[in-house]
């Protein structure tokens, strides 16, 4: 289930309303939620975002394709993995499935530096044949989800949530006079770019 990168306790601190003001909750949450998808649109992660699924799932992968021969061993890529702790791996040629348990997490001490596993090294050898399904049972997603994108979902739900007061997309102020709102807010956009998966953005 989709989560959102900011609270709306946080969102109203954030704009000075006071916490027992709830006369605009409701638009608050629509920001918040608003800003935290539009952050997966943008980074390619719509329906996968940066939270840590509740329970562990199984998933089931062919080898071809997700298969980099390293100097070390085969490195089989998988999806991000945020926590390990009863990871189960098993490899299936047709309809039973062996456990695995000579792999290695990659990269080296991600889930200690708050970012996801994505990959199994099989040190010295292959994984299986090409003709192989692997079987990842994991909790599947982000440890925690990152400084970087909390603060952009900030910077992004308060800018949508004034975005009332700027129709046409120009905005007033004494000191400024009228001013045009960009269409993408630069510090948003410069925290979420080392996230965006290759191919999106």
């Amino acid at each position: 289930m989709a989560q959102e990168y900011v609270t709306r306790e946080q969102l109203k601190n954030q704009l000075g309303i006071e916490a027992d003001d709830t006369t605009r909750d409701a638009k608050a949450d629509r920001a918040v939620r608003a800003a935290s998808r539009a952050i997966d649109r943008a980074t390619g992660r719509l329906g996968r975002g940066f939270w840590l699924d509740e329970a562990p799932t199984a998933r089931t992968y062919r080898l071809e394709g997700r298969i980099v021969r390293e100097r070390e061993g085969d490195l089989l890529l998988v999806d991000e993995i945020g926590d390990i702790t009863s990871m189960v791996v098993e490899v299936s040629y047709v309809t039973s499935w062996s456990p695995v348990t000579d792999y290695e997490t990659q990269p080296d001490n991600a889930l200690a530096d708050g970012r996801p596993v994505t990959g199994l090294l099989r040190a010295g050898r292959a994984w299986a044949l090409p003709s192989a399904r692997v079987r990842v049972t994991a909790r599947f997603g982000w440890p925690s989800v990152p400084d970087d994108i909390a603060e952009a979902a900030m910077i992004q739900a308060a800018r949508l949530f004034k975005r009332a007061d700027s129709p046409e997309g120009v905005m007033g102020s004494a000191e400024w006079g009228v001013v045009r709102l960009s269409r993408r807010d630069p510090d948003v956009w410069n925290l979420i770019e080392p996230y965006i998966i290759p191919g999106f953005g």
